[in-house]
């Protein structure tokens, strides 16, 4: 159902739709409320790990209801983040579910990070992959 005649804002919803469901899919999960908000904490610890430019570089290939949520929040004056080890950002996204902690939260951001590499170009990814500390790149493999 077209409701503005511009695709990218009508197609939208589909698109979040197919992101969720991948995620839920890779992870054998239901709920896709928890989908969202994983996906929506590893972007934000994702962003905010990164410089501006490249967070920016980044979302510029998001679509475009990702994208919104991506910047929700953001303060780049704050970015990036430190320290910005693996552990400080496991522990980042672990943090948002407290009440139902994840089982693995490496291998949820890792589906996360393989959605986002699927995504966008390959290029991009690696230059994401590449302005993360070392030990938090194997996650990007």
């Amino acid at each position: 159902m077209k409701t503005t005649g511009i695709s990218s804002v009508d197609h939208a919803p589909q698109v979040v739709a197919e992101w969720l469901n991948a995620l839920c899919e890779d992870l054998g999960w239901q709920e896709r409320g928890r989908a969202w908000l994983l996906l929506r904490e590893v972007l934000h610890a994702v962003r905010d790990y990164l410089g501006a430019d490249e967070a920016a570089d980044l979302a510029a290939q998001l679509p475009v209801l990702i994208r919104g949520m991506y910047f929700e929040g953001w303060v780049p004056s704050r970015t990036p983040a430190h320290p910005r080890h693996k552990a400080d950002f496991i522990a980042r996204v672990q943090a948002a579910f407290a009440k139902e902690p994840l089982e693995d939260p490496d291998r949820a951001v890792s589906a996360v990070l393989a959605l986002l590499r699927s995504k966008v170009s390959h290029g991009e990814f690696r230059e994401v992959a590449h302005a993360m500390q070392k030990p938090l790149r194997d996650l990007f493999v």
